[in-house]
């Protein structure tokens, strides 16, 4: 430091009274968190996207509202409260989420085995919801919900839950709050080598 800077520098500690002559930022560091939920956004719609290109859907809710079902799935929300948000019913999101492949405990609870009612579809020479209905002795309204989760499982073990995988990857602390469980996910090991398909994307 030459004498003239040396100089500056004492008259500018002396009048500011400040031991440094760096300028103070005055807005701290951005947060990315706007940046970030744009990204989680971004990601979810494209899962979205790639399922309705792949399967087709029973619901009729479009891809923004499909992914406030999928938010609210893993924010640990019932169908109920859920439809509120997307001003639908709780039914309709039920079926979103099977075509989500979002299954929870509560969906495989019947007054059946899913098993059985895997077994009667198939030796079923006109296997309706209504004849099934009749040959499981069940309501004909959890038949039909029941045929969707079944369903769904086995869409799930076709992609060795690869779907799934993607929301919870785009989700932040998804694992701390995720409701899918060894028994919404049952295998069915006696179909599953059939059903599964590897994925040998890079």
């Amino acid at each position: 430091m030459d004498e003239k800077t040396e100089e500056l520098r004492d008259l500018f500690v002396e009048v500011t009274d400040e031991e440094t002559v760096t300028e103070r930022q005055e807005e701290g560091p951005g947060s990315l968190t706007d940046a970030d939920e744009a990204a989680v956004a971004d990601r979810i719609a494209a899962v979205v996207a790639t399922m309705r290109e792949r399967y087709d859907f029973v619901t009729d809710l479009d891809d923004d509202a499909l992914a406030t079902v999928v938010r609210g799935f893993y924010d640990g929300a019932n169908d109920a409260a859920i439809a509120e948000t997307v001003d639908e019913t709780p039914e309709d999101v039920f079926r979103a989420r099977t075509d989500l492949h979002l299954l929870d405990d509560e969906d495989t609870e019947f007054p059946f085995d899913l098993a059985d009612l895997r077994d009667a579809r198939v030796d079923a020479e006109d296997p309706d919801t209504a004849a099934l209905a009749d040959t499981l002795d069940a309501d004909p309204e959890a038949v039909e919900r029941a045929l969707l989760v079944a369903d769904a499982q086995k869409a799930i073990r076709r992609v060795s839950g690869r779907f799934q995988s993607e929301f919870e990857d785009a989700i932040p602390d998804a694992a701390l709050s995720i409701r899918l469980t060894d028994t919404a996910q049952e295998s069915g090991l006696d179909e599953a080598a059939e059903d599964i398909e590897t994925d040998t994307k890079f």
